[in-house]
């Protein structure tokens, strides 16, 4: 695939990324334009390797070294076609996704791998460009009718499939604009939210309807959708909260990441947040050293907080691959995001012991201390500290559905750790009521989420049908 000695000949790049003295004055993405004769330059150092091991780094299997040789090529529709082929959102996989199969890469056993995901992003992004990204609408109706709750990727993922299979499609989502935590929870300086509107405009051309402001169980009870839908699909998320349990937990200014999040989007998107908790001029601490944590860095940074700093409990990872995560894995190192870039003091082995505030009850001090390894995390003796807080934010993972309300109405069984239980078919313990993305598996990454909702649909359609003719 590619050129033969391309990966001989031709270094790694990636696009660049705008200066950080711009970028944290607006919330537009961080990464410039890449041209497309160097995104051909890139394909090129795609191996004739034999055993392509990105397709096991690819929780969609995605055609990798195919698409990666067309673009090589030249034949931009061609690599276009293959990479729908089995991912329905590449530009959202393109911005978001980590790229395990970068890591899976077989170039990347001794040299830096191939530009995986900065040639994804750039095929979908030329395909909506040259007006090759149609909508697709089926030319038969099978007659049954399925709602899918939530419109994040996995939901919109399985409504695609589904509607492509002749189902009648009808996709419910509780806020006032679709995407889920594309649109929400995930910061305009990673992904303008033009790139949801422009293929929500597709799925609808399609045939595929929405419920905007619509909260199953509140507006809707779960047992009307039940009696009008042959068969329901849970892409609800995972959004029960992690806490720091933690004398002080309760002062005023201490809020979760996904309280924090939203708000900031919303405003961005337009609207007005009454009460909104914003960073500016504010002493901020992140409990949390992931994407979460760094996405709430880069949007105080752009709110123009007067420090921040972000804690993670677990020591600071090596440098490169650690030992015990060899290739092709998805490796345990030190990464650094963008944000990370912009501002703020980031910190490893922290734990939190407490928060103190002032007479008011609102936060103004963490109270923490150094820690050893996992899994006992050890205080370190004189290491206790204290730090000025004025917004603490809390982004250390989800555990699992909101038990309330709708997971109330279901009656659909969960796990130890909160998650919808269902079978290989992605069928609850509920007749007709299926689950996919982080409801069944957990918090994770967009792109599991996407090969969820597909999955999900295939199963869907041969509980409906007998049969299924989806891809897997």
């Amino acid at each position: 695939m590619g050129k033969h000695t391309g990966f001989l000949e031709i270094g790694r790049e990636i696009a660049p990324k705008r200066s950080v003295a711009e970028r944290v004055n607006d919330w537009f993405e961080v990464y410039q334009p890449f041209p497309p004769q160097k995104v051909s330059e890139q394909g090129a150092r795609c191996m004739d390797c034999g055993v392509p091991f990105c397709h096991t780094g690819c929780p969609l299997n995605n055609l990798i070294p195919d698409w990666n040789d067309l673009v090589y090529q030249n034949r931009w529709e061609d690599a276009m076609r293959q990479l729908h082929a089995t991912n329905n959102f590449p530009e959202f996989t393109g911005r978001l996704c980590p790229a395990p199969c970068e890591s899976a890469c077989v170039l990347g056993i001794n040299e830096p791998p191939v530009s995986i995901k900065q040639i994804e992003k750039s095929i979908v992004d030329r395909g909506f460009e040259e007006g090759w990204i149609v909508a697709e609408p089926p030319i038969l109706r099978t007659g049954k009718r399925v709602a899918i709750i939530g419109s994040g990727p996995a939901g919109l993922a399985a409504a695609q499939q589904l509607n492509r299979a002749g189902h009648t499609v009808t996709v419910i989502e509780r806020e006032n604009r679709l995407g889920g935590l594309l649109r929400y929870g995930i910061p305009d300086f990673k992904m303008e939210k033009h790139h949801i509107d422009r293929r929500i405009e597709q799925l609808e051309a399609e045939g595929i309807e929405f419920r905007l402001n619509c909260q199953v169980g509140v507006d809707v009870e779960f047992g009307e959708l039940r009696r009008q839908f042959d068969a329901i699909l849970l892409a609800i998320g995972a959004e029960q909260h992690r806490d720091v349990k933690v004398p002080g937990r309760n002062l005023e200014g201490i809020h979760y990441a996904m309280e924090y999040l939203p708000q900031a989007n919303r405003v961005v998107a337009g609207d007005e947040v009454a009460g909104q908790i914003t960073a500016a001029g504010k002493h901020v601490i992140i409990i949390g050293g992931g994407d979460t944590g760094a996405d709430c860095l880069g949007t105080a940074t752009r709110q123009g907080a007067k420090s921040i700093h972000q804690f993670m409990i677990h020591q600071r990872p090596p440098e490169q691959r650690a030992e015990h995560t060899p290739w092709p894995l998805w490796p345990v190192m030190y990464r650094e995001e963008p944000a990370h870039e912009e501002n703020g003091k980031r910190e490893f082995a922290v734990a939190t012991t407490a928060f103190s505030g002032d007479e008011s009850g609102h936060v103004r001090k963490l109270h923490g201390v150094r820690v050893g390894p996992s899994p006992r995390f050890e205080p370190e003796a004189g290491s206790e500290f204290e730090l000025d807080a004025d917004l603490v934010l809390i982004a250390i993972g989800f555990a699992g559905v909101h038990r309330a309300g709708l997971m109330e109405q279901t009656g659909a069984r969960l796990d130890a750790r909160g998650n919808i239980v269902t079978g290989e078919n992605y069928a609850s313990s509920v007749e007709g009521v299926f689950a996919a993305g982080d409801a069944r598996r957990g918090a994770s990454l967009i792109v599991w989420a996407i090969a969820e909702g597909r999955r999900a649909a295939r199963s869907i359609d041969e509980y409906l049908m007998g049969s299924s003719l989806l891809p897997n």
